[in-house]
């Protein structure tokens, strides 16, 4: 499947207020049908290393397919080599729940220190709570996830326990079940956790299907709705959240019109600076210095809805 991006470049439409609304929040529930299963979550963090003054990306990635509570980790000094062709030569699979392991990944020796045997877990194969996972960059501590007390200190004892300084710059997750799907975000490194969700349906006007509609909801109020979707299937929304512009992008086209059950649906967030003028689309993102990539994304990609 191609990057929701290029789909952009290609068929970009604008909503027109003719095709979005605001109604009533009661659009966020939807009784008849629970909210999908969350298969895998990916997260990349960016990291400024003490030492060195390096920068440095990494990748975490929760997955149901992995065998135990594991999770797959990935190191690069650049964020374009963390895409996802380049990640299935330099990933890591970790797969016990706890362990101690030293490795070189792109000239970097990584040692991660993990232990899951007692996390908590809500929905979905990503860990709330009751665990940790520190991650050290050529003996230098570069991340450090978890409430669980880390036993660093104790295989380290020259260890210098500095907090590293990192900050997650995007989000992945991937869903499979309804056509519901809900899930959390921060939108910046100092705001709040906001629960969004997302509703592709038929709408129903005195009993008869009249069409289908995307509904868009953060914290139970309903942001807009893109209705006539099988002529608006790609599109973008500008949002308001936390004083940020938040450009809300979708690709439901093989949701809609391809019959093959592994088709999906694709929602992205990206957080807007105040420099930027227009929609975020994959061609600007290499042609923007490392220093300018601010903001945070979030990637939804939902299978198709069999009903």
């Amino acid at each position: 499947m191609r990057s929701i991006a290029s789909c952009y470049n290609e068929h970009a439409i604008r909503v027109s207020d003719s095709y979005c609304s605001r109604p009533s929040n009661q659009a966020y529930l939807c009784p008849e049908l629970n909210p999908s299963t969350r298969d895998s979550v990916t997260c990349m963090y960016k990291l400024s290393l003490i030492k060195t003054q390096k920068q440095l990306f990494i990748t975490i990635t929760w997955a149901k397919k992995l065998l135990g509570q594991g999770f797959t980790i990935t190191i690069s000094n650049s964020e374009h080599s963390l895409s996802p062709s380049n990640n299935k030569s330099n990933a890591r699979q970790l797969r016990k729940n706890k362990g101690n392991e030293t490795f070189q990944s792109q000239n970097f020796q990584v040692q991660v220190l993990w232990d899951l045997s007692d996390a908590k877990y809500e929905e979905g194969p990503e860990p709330v709570g009751g665990f940790y996972v520190d991650v050290l960059v050529d003996s230098e501590l570069g991340l450090r996830l978890g409430d669980k007390n880390s036993s660093m200190e104790e295989l380290l004892p020259n260890f210098d326990a500095k907090e590293a300084t990192f900050s997650m710059v995007s989000r992945s997750e991937t869903f499979s079940g309804t056509a519901v799907y809900a899930t959390k975000a921060k939108f910046s490194q100092t705001g709040s956790s906001h629960d969004i969700l997302i509703r592709c349906g038929a709408e129903a006007e005195r009993g008869e299907p009249k069409g289908h509609v995307l509904s868009v909801c953060v914290d139970k109020k309903t942001m807009f709705q893109v209705k006539r979707l099988r002529w608006n299937f790609r599109g973008n929304q500008t949002i308001f959240v936390d004083g940020l512009v938040v450009d809300m992008m979708w690709d439901v086209h093989d949701w809609l019109f391809n019959s093959n059950s592994a088709s999906s649906a694709v929602f992205m967030f990206r957080t807007r600076s105040g420099l930027d003028s227009r929609l975020w689309l994959e061609k600007s993102l290499h042609a923007h210095k490392e220093q300018d990539k601010i903001g945070f994304s979030l990637l939804i990609c939902a299978c198709k809805n069999n009903d």
